[in-house]
């Protein structure tokens, strides 16, 4: 899942993103309407987390121009207003959902995972491959029975391949995916990443290089 966390106190902003980065989320961050404006044209995301209050453009126009463009992306405000009247606008203006500060940091990760998954095709809750098995409630994965540990980052990318079922996920879609905006397109961590993953799943090798290409599971 990748997230855009837009909210102008700088200190909250960051640690949500540090907090969902915890819980194996890409997440990029900007501290305003016009910045968010510019990352939204240019990437996809499946949650934006937007403060209702903004410098430059609104959090409420940078809602109505998601909702306007078609986006599949899913839209959770936060606001230090946390009255009724204040909840039913945001939610007219086609928020999916709505949370007033403060916050319990549990409950705004479920909040999150729970729109993530309104923004791509259903999932079946385990996710089951060539013997392997990925939980991704519970975080925890199998190998023939077998619990495997793994990395944030490797559970991400094993994630990324399972939904995929069977078809080439690239390398571009993988480190869009498990990384941030942050990520050096040249760089080796994906393929070091995707070896160490393989060495902790065991033989049979099931995570396939397509050359040139990317990654997949037959």
């Amino acid at each position: 899942m990748r997230v855009l966390v837009v909210e102008d106190e700088v200190l909250l902003a960051d640690a949500v993103a540090e907090g969902l980065r915890q819980e194996a989320v890409a997440v990029d961050v900007v501290y305003d309407g016009a910045a968010a404006l510019d990352r939204l044209a240019v990437n996809d995301y499946d949650v934006l987390v937007l403060d209702r209050d903004l410098p430059h453009v609104p959090g409420d126009e940078v809602c109505r121009r998601v909702v306007e463009s078609g986006a599949l992306t899913r839209v959770l405000m936060l606001t230090a207003a946390g009255r009724v009247g204040d909840r039913v606008a945001g939610l007219s203006l086609g928020a999916d959902d709505y949370l007033p500060k403060p916050f319990a940091f549990a409950e705004f990760v479920a909040r999150v995972r729970a729109l993530g998954r309104r923004a791509r095709p259903a999932a079946p809750p385990t996710l089951r491959r060539a013997g392997v098995e990925l939980d991704p409630a519970r975080r925890e994965v199998f190998r023939d029975d077998r619990r495997v540990p793994v990395s944030r980052k490797e559970f991400a990318i094993l994630e990324e391949l399972l939904r995929a079922e069977g078809a080439v996920v690239t390398s571009e879609q993988l480190l869009e995916r498990a990384w941030d905006e942050h990520i050096d397109p040249f760089t080796n961590v994906l393929r070091v990443t995707v070896m160490t993953l393989r060495r902790k799943l065991g033989p049979p090798v099931v995570v396939e290089t397509v050359l040139g290409v990317g990654y997949r599971i037959p």
